[in-house]
């Protein structure tokens, strides 16, 4: 793991849109998908996965025994974990709220939610439950009546869908499942077929052809966002344990090769302690290889003169997980300006974060926490302005809004007050 200074170094990840025959190859599906429906949905889960869907809607059944292939440890991690992450969002809620005015006039905010909302869950090797409960929780606390899941089928030769997916699901309140993944999945909640109705909002990870899609339906509806590669950032001093330091970097690294692991501290003695204790660790890792190649190519340490220019590298990267490790953490916590989720302490592990504590681990990646923030209950809502405005505002206010119309050039905006004024002998 590299040693570099601080002032030298710059992370750069160019964010990752796809070849140009990807993304030709997801405007063709999506086009299908739009004019052939049910068809072209069969007809791509069989290319890609392998499969020869009949039903696409996952019945009760199936949902039923997949309670009986998951262990007893399981079901009690992921009900306290739902039920941690439900108290936390219960506190994001917003209400709807109208100002009278002393002139008569209301002014307020109407805040409903989505009506209906589809989750995407990748399946194989990236198939996490955690990432069920994160997205479906938050829609729920918001009050999405309708929300919808789409995953994979299992490749050939597999048994069903992901147990641990559908159990997850279930918990969450999930009632309605489709067995489709990949860009025929978005493409298919975006505009609807047969079986699966339109949804008004996308949400969930995926591979790039998963993320392609997103990006030509948004418009069509709502998208979370285009998420990137995971990234670390550990602030540590020298009260540090580089036991703890090593093992934090490398639960991000093993993500895939192109996630990011970066401590950044002013203590050379640390610096040195953790490079050797990421090299231990790394020997008896499952996924040594993925780890590996992203210590090696996105992994750094980086050397400041003082905690404040640790300080400002971490605002400057402004990283999707960051760590204080350091004596006193909430007396910086208040300079860190940008951070999708902050673990204050030694017993703080990001994995906390990942899945038990309850703030959602669906954050801002490559550098955009500078102006986004987790998913959350606002991601889920949409808000209208209330304007009632009584005889008397409009007589006091008429003439200055008038002036502001006529100033653009817009007589017609004009007109319409005055033609109330006028009726009122003003």
């Amino acid at each position: 793991m590299r040693i570099v200074k601080a002032s030298e170094f710059s992370l750069k990840r160019e964010v990752e849109y796809g070849s140009l025959e990807q993304n030709l190859a997801v405007k063709e599906i999506i086009e299908r998908v739009r004019l052939e429906g049910d068809l072209a949905v069969r007809h791509y889960t069989e290319k890609f996965d392998r499969v020869a869907v009949g039903e696409l809607r996952v019945e009760q059944e199936e949902i039923r025994a997949a309670y009986e292939k998951v262990e007893a440890d399981f079901l009690e991690a992921i009900r306290e974990a739902a039920a941690n992450i439900r108290a936390f969002h219960e506190k994001q809620k917003r209400h709807t709220w109208m100002d009278l005015q002393p002139d008569g006039a209301i002014l307020g905010q109407l805040i409903r939610p989505l009506r209906r909302v589809g989750v995407y869950v990748p399946g194989g090797k990236a198939a996490y439950p955690s990432s069920v409960l994160m997205n479906v929780i938050p829609a729920q606390v918001a009050g999405v009546p309708e929300i919808v899941m789409a995953t994979p089928p299992a490749t050939a030769g597999e048994d069903g869908i992901n147990p641990y997916i559908l159990v997850a699901a279930a918990e969450a309140g999930v009632r309605e499942i489709y067995r489709v993944g990949g860009a025929q999945a978005v493409a298919a909640l975006a505009y609807g077929t047969e079986s699966i109705a339109p949804v008004d909002k996308i949400v969930g990870p995926g591979n790039i052809y998963v993320a392609l899609a997103k990006r030509n339906v948004y418009g069509v509806v709502d998208i979370d966002s285009i998420a990137g590669p995971s990234e670390i950032v550990v602030l540590a001093d020298e009260t540090a344990d580089p036991l703890f330091v090593a093992a934090d970097l490398l639960s991000q690294a093993e993500h895939d090769e192109m996630a990011s692991a970066i401590l950044i501290t002013a203590s050379e003695r640390l610096a040195d302690q953790v490079r050797s204790e990421v090299e231990r660790q790394l020997e008896s890792l499952p996924r040594k290889p993925i780890a590996a190649r992203s210590i090696e190519d996105y992994g750094a340490i980086l050397l400041t003169d003082s905690l404040e220019e640790g300080i400002r590298a971490v605002n400057q990267l402004a990283p999707e997980h960051l760590e204080l490790m350091v004596g006193s953490p909430f007396e910086i916590l208040g300079k860190i300006e940008n951070a999708g989720a902050i673990f204050l302490g030694d017993y703080s592990s990001e994995p906390v974060g990942d899945y038990f504590a309850g703030p959602n681990h669906i954050l801002p990646t490559n550098g955009t926490a500078r102006f986004s923030s987790p998913l959350n209950v606002d991601d889920f809502l949409k808000k209208s302005s209330l304007i009632h405005y009584s005889r008397d505002a409009l007589l006091n206010n008429g003439g200055k809004i008038m002036t502001l119309a006529r100033h653009e050039g817009l007589e017609a905006h004009a007109r319409a007050i005055e033609v109330r004024l006028r009726k009122e002998g003003k």
